[in-house]
């Protein structure tokens, strides 16, 4: 097939792509904004170099699949044939985009503040429907926005393209209509709310410490606030300035068990995933299945840690606690009061942002949860 009998197979697919941007697909195709050589990160099965060299027809299926297209390992220093390390730029799965795009909805003349410029993809698609002049992205890496320039220059667009921290947005081209963000948020920067006009709309993956992350659509109330529901669940990189260490703790831990089976905590549903978060912010986790039908879960935060062990010949839990917080009787704690509330869904919870700090609520911004 051409690429643009692939664009077309490919936009039949995707659900959330609204019919008036179709065009801006055909007209930004998305092959104009993948190196030669790349890392193809499929949902499903193993990821898998590309080359255009090599093999182009792979390179073009590749393309044109709803996968994400990895194109910087390491910030740059580590080769892409490698496949390993972090992920720290690529280009979106069509999907996704097209669903954040849905979402940003955004009216004939809008300007846009794009958070993440990346290949420069999601400009040039914004460019065209809105106008060169009506986008600004920013983009942290120089090397990065640079291609990203290219690229939009074969594309036919010259948006405003911003080498800066996105954490702070882009006070000069104030305020926008819509903001779009392209890279997971653990705390969102209220610079982005400052810059936003009342009413207008911040699409952003906020991307919690806890379980993964949400495509969340704020609204800018007009008083310093933006608020707004969760509208599916995404996975993108972290925002640099927000990106999670390790902590280097020492000392003993304290041991205890619990009847608390922590795979129900893990695999719970997304509701519960963002109560979690919303009642304790702070804590990270990471868990692994084991030989023998055995899990661990490991949970931390800047000043303490926690290990949890499920063994099936055990009918408790053992649990490893250390430093000046209990991480899993926290944990154990937020999920059990989710239960309590009837497990609500993801559906009925929310995030508010606020010149002090984010906070989830339930049902209504009036109703926020709140760490005990």
């Amino acid at each position: 097939m051409s690429a643009d009998q692939r664009i077309t197979a490919l936009a039949d697919q995707l659900v959330g792509l609204a019919d008036r941007w179709r065009d801006a697909w055909h007209a930004v195709p998305r092959h104009l904004f993948i190196p030669d050589r790349a890392w193809c990160d499929a949902d499903h099965g193993p990821g898998r170099l590309i080359d255009r060299e090599a093999d182009p027809e792979a390179w073009l299926d590749a393309v044109y699949s709803d996968a994400a297209i990895v194109t910087q390992l390491d910030d740059g220093t580590t080769d892409i044939a490698e496949g390993k390390g972090d992920f720290t730029s690529s280009s979106s799965a069509p999907g996704v985009v097209a669903k954040a795009l849905g979402l940003l909805d955004p009216y004939d003349g809008d300007e846009i503040l794009e958070i993440g410029t990346g290949t420069g993809w999601t400009a040039g698609l914004l460019a065209h429907r809105l106008g060169d002049e009506n986008v600004t992205s920013v983009e942290i890496d120089a090397a990065v926005s640079a291609a990203a320039a290219t690229n939009l220059k074969s594309a036919g667009h010259s948006p405003r393209l911003v080498v800066g921290d996105g954490a702070v947005g882009w006070a000069d081209g104030a305020p926008y209509d819509r903001v779009h963000v392209t890279c997971g948020v653990r705390d969102m920067p209220h610079s982005w709310v400052r810059q936003t006009r009342p009413g207008g709309v911040i699409v952003v993956p906020w991307t919690p410490r806890w379980q993964g992350g949400h495509l969340t659509v704020l609204i800018a109330v007009g008083d310093g606030t933006a608020t707004g529901r969760f509208h599916g669940g995404v996975d993108f990189m972290l925002l640099r300035s927000q990106r999670r260490d390790l902590p280097r703790l020492e000392g003993d831990y304290r041991r205890s068990s619990t009847y608390l089976d922590p795979r129900r905590v893990v695999r719970s549903p997304s509701g519960a995933h963002i109560a979690v978060a919303g009642l304790v912010p702070d804590v990270y986790g990471a868990h692994a299945d084991q030989a023998g039908g055995e899990f661990h879960l490991s949970l931390w935060s800047e000043e303490s840690d926690a290990q949890v062990h499920y063994a099936p010949d055990y009918k408790r839990v053992a649990v490893l606690q250390r430093g000046s917080r209990d991480l899993w009787d926290e944990m154990a704690g937020a999920y059990l009061r989710w239960v309590s509330w009837g497990a609500p869904g993801r559906e009925r919870l929310g995030l508010t942002v606020t010149p002090e700090g984010d906070y989830v609520w339930l049902d209504s911004p009036e109703h926020p949860i709140m760490k005990k």
